[in-house]
């Protein structure tokens, strides 16, 4: 029999567990000079819920309990206490309390749907109170349905449902930016903005890598310290956003197969822990993170080893590796391209060499002369596939810094040189 056709002895109540706030008082003051005099400054000094000796701060000292539903968000632990009153002086019997969170796509059973569950029996005027709890993990409208059911003083079966809907929306907005180097290392920018209406604590915001990387954090002030570059306690205020930066690095066995690195799409996903101001948790997790993959054709060409500074006319080296990632042998040529703006390079201009297999590597180092000072962009070079015909042009491959400054060995050289003369 449901709730509509007949009058029912218990009666049901929903409360949702929170957090308490801090009651906010209105002090309206005035100085003893104007009309009012000392009125409305009493009244301000009589409020209990305004501090004193701080009127003019607007935060009280007093804990509000909520007077609404409130805001409930993704990641969030849901809470609730059903309470089931005997209105009446009879003694019921078989109290049956059950609770169900359906959502679009699913429904979750939170309380009585196990076979073993306690039959309550009520006395007049004694209640049941029931806590549930569920961690929210979808946006969306929810709806709490709570059935109960009982047995009458005279032997009825009756049974009455109530419905509760709320809304889940999203607390954080998660960007994501990747930047792909040359040395196979992905650089992410995370931005995570507060779109709450209050402030949060980041508690913890980590990246949890994908197999083929490991992962180092860059948000600290030193690496080998617990400091994180936005200090000791990281709030957030509403529509603030935090920026974050990952550095992830490929392990050992997904750099000797340069394909499956290639392939390598998702990157890991970003694990997110805070609190609100009044220290309630909640917990979110981002579906895998997908790059775009850097495009390199069947020939790889990365820079192992350079100096970083080198002096003008001094001949100096650079160590290139290059790897074949296609399925095929390479037979490929090698030639030196001029117009590097700083430097040229030195020795034979062109070579062939040796085969490389599907996923192998070769290392060559090619000495050049610097020309001109500054910050110089070094000569670049050609690969020709022999078979297809096809060749690849690797311009801007490094920069070095190229100073005029004498070496102790040249001044030397010169001060003898000019000793010697004279």
């Amino acid at each position: 029999m449901d709730s509509k056709d007949k009058d029912h002895i218990l009666s049901l109540k929903v409360m949702r567990l929170t957090r308490p706030s801090l009651f906010t008082g209105l002090s309206v003051g005035c100085d003893a000079r104007d009309l009012p005099g000392e009125h409305l400054n009493a009244d301000v000094r009589a409020d209990i819920a305004i501090p004193q000796g701080l009127p003019n701060t607007g935060v009280g000292h007093m804990l509000l309990l909520p007077q609404s539903f409130g805001n409930i968000y993704l990641g969030e632990t849901f809470s609730c206490c059903l309470c089931v009153h005997n209105d009446g002086k009879d003694t019921v019997r078989e109290v049956s309390i059950k609770a169900v969170l359906q959502m679009s796509n699913q429904r979750v059973p939170l309380l009585g749907e196990d076979d073993n569950e306690m039959l309550h029996q009520l006395e007049g005027n004694e209640t049941i109170n029931e806590v549930i709890q569920h961690e929210v993990k979808d946006i969306g409208t929810h709806i709490l349905v709570c059935a109960v059911s009982y047995l009458s003083a005279s032997g009825d079966r009756l049974n009455f449902r109530k419905f509760f809907k709320f809304q889940v929306m999203k607390p954080l907005d998660v960007k994501t930016k990747f930047y792909n180097a040359e040395s196979d290392e992905v650089y992410l920018e995370a931005g995570v903005q507060n779109i709450t209406s209050g402030p949060l604590c980041l508690e913890k915001v980590e990246l949890e890598p994908s197999p083929y990387f490991s992962v180092t954090p860059m948000n600290k002030v030193l690496p080998d310290s617990n400091t994180l570059v936005f200090g000791r306690m990281n709030v957030v205020n509403p529509h603030d956003t935090r920026q974050y930066l990952y550095c992830l690095k490929p392990r050992a066995e997904a750099r000797s197969n340069p394909a499956a690195l290639r392939q390598a799409t998702s990157i890991g996903k970003l694990d997110i822990v805070w609190r609100t101001n009044m220290g309630d948790r909640g917990r979110l997790q981002t579906s895998q993170l997908q790059r775009m993959t850097p495009q390199y054709g069947d020939v790889r060409v990365t820079v192992e080893r350079i100096p970083s500074v080198v002096r003008l006319e001094e001949q100096f080296e650079v160590c290139l590796s290059i790897t074949n990632i296609c399925e095929r042998t390479l037979e490929l040529h090698l030639e030196f391209l001029g117009g590097g703006g700083g430097s040229v390079w030195s020795g034979v201009s062109s070579r062939s060499l040796p085969s490389l297999q599907p996923g192998q590597s070769v290392s060559l180092s090619l000495p050049l002369v610097p020309l001109q000072t500054g910050l110089q962009t070094i000569a670049g070079i050609r690969l020709t596939d022999t078979f297809l015909k096809r060749a690849y042009n690797y311009e801007n491959l490094a920069q070095v810094f190229i100073t005029n400054e004498k070496s102790k060995e040249q001044e030397e050289f010169f001060s003898k040189w000019v000793n010697d003369s004279t």
